[in-house]
């Protein structure tokens, strides 16, 4: 029997107006998640969870990928300076809570722009206090 378990985000596409910060590590649990807009990407990501207050950000998030980049995806796609600024603006807006047992301490989100390339709507790698993760949130499609 496999200690590794599966969580779908928003399996069905029924819910929306939620942001999650998959933060990676090894802890056996892998959150899968469509994202790309109409391209349909699956991806996957082990880690824990960490829901975000950002609704702002995500309605900002939105305009980007499926207004002004037509919702059909940027997966590998070589960003603008423009748009980079954009995106890592929209991010540095994003609020992320760390705890370490005894206090929570609010810090700014961070694109991870040494993985820019896997940047994509409802899949953003970014940096958070406790490490590497993945922006998420409803796709579009």
């Amino acid at each position: 029997m496999s200690s590794r378990r599966f969580v779908s985000l928003d399996p069905d596409g029924m819910t929306g107006g939620w942001l999650y910060v998959v933060v990676e590590a090894q802890t056996g649990v892998l959150y899968q998640h469509q994202y790309g807009g109409t391209a349909c990407r699956q991806g996957q990501v082990e880690g824990f969870l960490v829901p975000i207050a950002g609704a702002d950000a995500l309605d900002a998030l939105r305009q980007l990928f499926e207004k002004d980049l037509s919702g059909a995806g940027t997966w590998n796609y070589s960003w603008p300076d423009e748009e980079r600024i954009r995106l890592r603006q929209i991010i540095g807006g994003i609020s992320y809570w760390a705890c370490d047992g005894h206090s929570e301490e609010l810090h700014a989100l961070r694109l991870d722009e040494s993985r820019i390339r896997e940047a994509d709507e409802a899949w953003i790698p970014v940096i958070t206090p406790d490490g590497p993760g993945v922006l998420v949130w409803f796709n579009s499609d």
